[in-house]
């Protein structure tokens, strides 16, 4: 493992994890928008408000947002990784006990995501990063 130390890639880590809060905000902005707008079209139309589906679809909303900009990234974070948990539980595990039969893969890797930004933080292309360098001046 030593020889990947003085990798090149070594000195883009931070970048990419910038990238991966990026993506996953994206794709899980995504879940909320066909949620409540259903858009883009394929979902199940939109959802109650006022539903467990609902709610669910404002948390990918704004948390997506959120975590697309990278603004308050790790509670943030948290909070959706809590989510993708009970999602998976509730709606996947009762159909089968492993994420490849029940189609929780998605669920079971947006958590572990989110729990890893919760942990590594947003990366240095974000607006907690720009707030960080700018309270510092």
């Amino acid at each position: 493992m030593a020889r990947f130390d003085n990798s090149p890639l070594v000195a883009w880590a931070p970048r990419l994890l910038s990238v991966l809060r990026v993506v996953a905000g994206f794709l899980f902005l995504l879940h909320g928008t066909q949620k409540l707008f259903d858009f883009p079209a394929g979902g199940h139309g939109p959802v109650e408000l006022a539903s467990l589906m609902g709610f669910a679809g404002i948390l990918e909303l704004a948390g997506g947002l959120l975590l697309l900009l990278g603004l308050v990234t790790r509670p943030v974070a948290l909070l959706l990784a809590g989510e993708m948990a009970v999602a998976y539980f509730k709606a996947h595990f009762p159909q089968a006990p492993l994420p490849i039969q029940n189609g929780g893969e998605g669920a079971v890797l947006f958590c572990f995501i989110f729990l890893y930004l919760a942990a590594a933080g947003p990366g240095p292309w974000s607006l907690d990063a720009w707030r960080h360098r700018a309270s510092r001046r």
